[in-house]
């Protein structure tokens, strides 16, 4: 019987990755995401290449209500989810905090924390009846330092650290595991989103190194996920190469 996983932001990035990297590996995925149209196209993909089941869900990980309408009640054949990958998350901005913009802040909290919160809440009864599941959160280097001009998109970052060594302590009694992995520079669509559609400013962040794929977070994830039942990688932090940190860069 195919193991089950759930990934949120599913339509990008490291999330589309994840998800074809576990359809290859004969995973059933249950995906969300807010663009529909993209949700299902990735569903029709993974089902043909694949041969597996597919559920998309679109919604807004901001949404406490469409969170909760499409979690709590998942079609009987879809509640054994195995891995949970809380991966909906974005930077908006890079500004000095007196310049910075109130719905940056708000949007970057709501889907970083809240909505990482709101998706746990909503599969955790499905994975403590079982006592069995892997809730994996997606930090950033920037839940360890606080850089310039990162203010609120740090503090979201550190509070997915926080957020995930507590479960940790809690959910031990339910035998589920809990990883943070905090990837440094990657390129994926997070610039672009970062610095609002500006093309030239995205690229420029990449220039002069070889950053982090998607596909070699997808990896990661993927060997945490299937270790042995007990052995559980709590926290993890992963940059490029010429990445030590989220301030030494050699170009």
């Amino acid at each position: 019987m195919n193991k089950t996983i759930l990934i949120t932001g599913a339509t990008s990035g490291f999330g589309k990755a994840i998800a074809e990297t576990f359809a290859a590996a004969k995973w059933n995925c249950i995906i969300t995401g807010r663009r529909k149209d993209r949700l299902e196209a990735l569903a029709d993909t993974l089902r043909i290449h694949h041969g597996i089941e597919v559920l998309p869900l679109a919604f807004d990980v901001q949404n406490r209500q469409e969170v909760f309408d499409a979690l709590s009640n998942l079609p009987e054949a879809w509640q054994s989810v195995d891995v949970l990958v809380n991966n909906a998350g974005l930077a908006l901005g890079r500004d000095s905090f007196e310049n910075a913009d109130l719905n940056d802040w708000e949007t970057m909290i709501d889907t970083n924390v809240k909505g990482l919160l709101y998706v746990t809440k909503a599969m955790l009864p499905y994975m403590t009846d079982r006592k069995k599941g892997h809730i994996i959160n997606l930090g950033s280097t920037a839940a360890k330092e606080v850089y310039k001009e990162g203010n609120a998109y740090c503090a979201s970052k550190h509070a997915v650290d926080a957020i995930s060594r507590a479960m940790r302590v809690d959910l031990l009694p339910h035998k589920i595991k809990v990883t943070a992995i905090h990837p440094g520079a990657a390129e994926t669509e997070f610039s672009m989103v970062r610095f609002k559609g500006d093309e030239t400013k995205a690229k420029q962040v990449y220039e002069g190194f070889e950053p982090l794929r998607a596909q070699d977070i997808a990896d990661i994830i993927y060997y945490a996920a299937t270790l042995p039942n007990h052995v559980c990688i709590n926290d993890l932090v992963v940059t490029c190469l010429a990445q030590a940190n989220s301030f030494y860069f050699q170009k």
